[in-house]
């Protein structure tokens, strides 16, 4: 029988050790608590995040290995080049964080479930007007076709998901991403769970002592709390080769 940890109410900056985790399921580290902001700061500090589904109790994970983005590594590459021929998209940035969780939490794939229930997206919207959640939206005239939402903590960007309904979106939105962090010498974005889109975006897995050493290190540094939204005219993009 599996024993967890049950999170203490009265005290949201306590977890257990991440490399108490579970190995099956993987990452698995306690339970309970809640989704308040303090609780989420100092969870994703800790390289732990939230992932329940409706109906079960807060589940908080710390998966080995981890998958990140090194934002040197995301650029327009051919590929992206070809989906973008032709088209005039435009980036924004906090423009509509509410917007984006809304998208990413449609129900997805043949099962038509959602990870991203109402009380998730409470909890991330009042992190997003505190300004430690932010958003990178992709428009075609006044519609959106794609964007990527998360937190950040010190100078680590810790994703949560993304979404696309026009091909392309959601990796413009990942490159646009990243070339605004890259700017700012931010050298990673958590995407926590290795998949198969992921890792084709360019994600690398790295054990989960590597990573907690590299995330200790970035949350610690000053950060930028508040609107990134008149950021949106700095993103420059980088170009690299590749299919």
């Amino acid at each position: 029988m599996i024993r967890l940890p049950r999170l203490d109410s009265d005290s949201p900056a306590r977890f257990p050790a991440p490399d108490t985790a579970l190995i099956e399921p993987n990452g698995l580290l306690a339970f309970g608590g809640d989704l308040s902001s303090a609780r989420l700061l100092a969870a994703y500090s800790q390289g732990i995040f939230p992932w329940y589904g409706e109906g079960e109790p807060i589940l908080w994970w710390s998966p080995d290995p981890r998958c990140v983005f090194r934002t040197e590594a995301l650029c327009t590459n051919r590929s992206l080049r070809r989906q973008l021929r032709g088209k005039s998209w435009r980036i924004s940035v906090d423009e509509a964080f509410d917007a984006v969780i809304r998208a990413c939490a449609a129900p997805r794939g043949e099962h038509g479930g959602t990870w991203i229930i109402p009380e998730m997206m409470a909890a991330y919207s009042t992190l997003h007007r505190l300004g430690h959640a932010h958003s990178v939206e992709v428009w075609d005239g006044t519609r959106l076709v794609g964007g990527v939402y998360g937190v950040a903590v010190g100078r680590l960007f810790c994703g949560e998901s993304m979404f696309s309904v026009e091909s392309g979106g959601s990796k413009l939105a990942l490159v646009a991403l990243a070339a605004l962090l890259r700017q700012w010498g931010w050298p990673l974005i958590d995407a926590q769970v290795a998949n198969a889109h992921t890792l084709s975006l360019g994600a690398e897995e790295m054990p989960r002592e590597n990573y907690l050493r590299e995330a200790a290190q970035l949350t610690a540094l000053p950060g930028r709390v508040g609107s990134w939204a008149p950021c949106a005219s700095q993103v420059q993009f980088g170009d690299c080769g590749g299919a």
